[in-house]
């Protein structure tokens, strides 16, 4: 299986390195050129490609200079999206093949109306359309296909880790809380969120498993945030369940 270590960046993003036994690597997502470098240059790696899930400034701000630093760098970036010096372009169904392991291309619109999501080695590198105990903003797209987009994700394997983009999960896990204040595993998640922050450890990546238990975007058919959500719904569908959740933790 392959070695994935986060790059912290900016005051909450990771930027992703999968990298070989041979000192060869990828990168996901890196909005910020400098802290990659360094990396690099402490490990001695060298960069041969360049996972891109969306455009936004933070997800592809340091592409410009790693394609400086790296110039045969292929940066591989959903089609639909405008992304700096894309080599090669994908989309939902496409293929990318990283040392040896195929990870199947996703489309997960909602965020953004391009995003896409890496899925292979048992793992997935979902960018700004998962988050451990959330779900992305819709900027560009809608209710439909954000939901449609985490129903996607959802029909993964269990044991899929979740490599989100954003260390966004102690603010998410007191939403939750108040969404379904009864969850003994999101009571039990919570405390060992709350002890891994006082370290500065990371809670990234998750896993489905554990996201379906907790993440009240995940749980869109359960009774319990349904009944949360009874008065700022227009029906009770599992559709109509996310969008009042979604717009509700707007304002949160």
């Amino acid at each position: 299986m392959l070695t994935v270590k986060s790059i912290p960046a900016f005051n909450d993003n990771y930027i992703w390195l999968i990298h070989s036994p041979d000192k060869h690597c990828v990168v996901v997502d890196p909005g910020d050129a400098t802290p990659v470098i360094k990396v690099l240059k402490e490990q001695q790696l060298t960069l041969d490609a360049i996972l891109v899930t969306h455009h936004h400034h933070d997800h592809i701000g340091g592409i410009s200079e790693l394609k400086r630093a790296f110039p045969h760098v292929n940066i591989v970036a959903p089609s639909a999206e405008p992304i700096p010096g894309v080599s090669q372009s994908v989309e939902d169904g496409d293929q990318v093949e990283i040392f040896g392991e195929r990870f199947m291309v996703l489309g997960v619109p909602g965020h953004t109306a391009g995003h896409i999501a890496y899925v292979g080695d048992e793992k997935l590198f979902c960018g700004d359309t998962l988050f451990s105990g959330g779900c992305g903003r819709l900027f560009e797209g809608t209710p439909a296909q954000m939901f449609n987009s985490l129903q996607k994700i959802a029909a993964l394997p269990d044991e899929t880790k979740v490599y989100c983009a954003h260390e966004y999960t102690s603010s998410n896990i007191a939403f939750a809380l108040v969404a379904e204040q009864d969850n003994p595993h999101l009571q039990r998640y919570r405390e060992d969120v709350s002890r891994l922050r006082a370290q500065g450890i990371s809670t990234i990546p998750s896993t489905l498993r554990q996201e379906k238990l907790i993440n009240p975007f995940l749980r869109c058919d359960q009774a319990s945030i349904k009944k949360s959500v009874a008065d700022k719904a227009f029906d009770d569908s599992d559709l109509e369940t996310f969008a009042a959740l979604r717009r509700w933790k707007d304002k949160f």
